[in-house]
């Protein structure tokens, strides 16, 4: 199976969809949860949770020393 789509770029195997998904299913959705829910790295959501904050798809809050990362509010 070929890991590049038609245009010859990689396919991501983590869609930014599972990610916003993940944030909006979970009771308490920190960068940890996330990645065990969508299956990747903590390291991967951790790079991609605020690449989707900078998009306006989500934001954070922060609880103590960690983020738990919400749905943006679309007002």
């Amino acid at each position: 199976m070929d890991d590049r789509d038609e245009g010859g770029k990689f396919r991501e195997q983590y869609p930014e969809e599972a990610f916003v998904r993940a944030v909006a299913e979970l009771p308490v959705a920190s960068t940890q949860n996330v990645a065990d829910e969508v299956g990747c790295s903590y390291d991967l959501a951790y790079r991609r949770l605020p690449r989707l904050e900078d998009e306006g798809k989500i934001e954070h809050e922060s609880v103590g020393r960690s983020f738990v990362w919400v749905l943006t509010d679309e007002k």
